[in-house]
């Protein structure tokens, strides 16, 4: 996905300049002109700040438009949506941050998450914020969740619910991959 171009098209279709996201989303300008020519990647949180600037949601970002017509109910594992490219992130470790999404979250109240986080991988060093809430349980290997001001490792079979307006971030501190099911209320991600 043309990640720089798909941000310049939102942005030019909703009338706002570079100067004008950019302030609103607390980066520079010259920040945003490199991100929207693919030459700089932000981070999953840097991009949700540029999003929320917009705004728009991740899911609705990265969406593919489904064809309208029959209620769809059902999903192969491969037809869900990334939320989280390969290329978007700060590091390595950001960068191989894989969050799947099932369905189009623009058409419910539920958006619901595969998320998968190799070792070292996070959300970036920026802390998350949306509206909503959320909560999962991890499946296989160990995340440090960072809500507000607490910090838990989590292991298999542990969960997670908190409010999404408050800070959080998540951290595979492990040497084995993380695998987390999650979901968000209302969808806003």
């Amino acid at each position: 996905m043309d990640i720089g171009g798909r941000l310049r098209a939102i942005r030019e279709s909703r009338g706002m300049s570079q100067r004008d996201l950019a302030g609103r989303a607390g980066l520079t300008g010259a920040a945003i002109s490199l991100i929207e020519q693919n030459k700089s990647s932000p981070s999953v949180a840097s991009l949700k700040s540029l999003l929320d600037a917009i705004p728009m949601t991740m899911s609705e970002f990265f969406s593919e438009v489904e064809v309208s017509g029959a209620p769809r109910y059902f999903y192969s594992a491969g037809e869900f949506t990334e939320l989280s490219p390969q290329e978007i992130g700060l590091g390595s470790g950001a960068a191989r941050v894989s969050l799947r999404q099932v369905g189009d979250a623009s058409r419910h109240a539920l958006q619901m998450l595969h998320e998968t986080y190799p070792p070292g991988a996070d959300t970036g060093p920026d802390m998350l914020e949306h509206e909503g809430e959320e909560c999962g349980i991890v499946i296989s290997g160990i995340i440090e969740v960072t809500v507000a001001d607490q910090i838990r490792v989590l292991n298999p079979g542990d969960g997670y619910l908190f409010d999404s307006r408050l800070p959080h971030r998540f951290r595979n501190i492990g040497g084995a991959v993380c695998v987390i099911v999650s979901a968000c209320t209302p969808p806003s991600f």
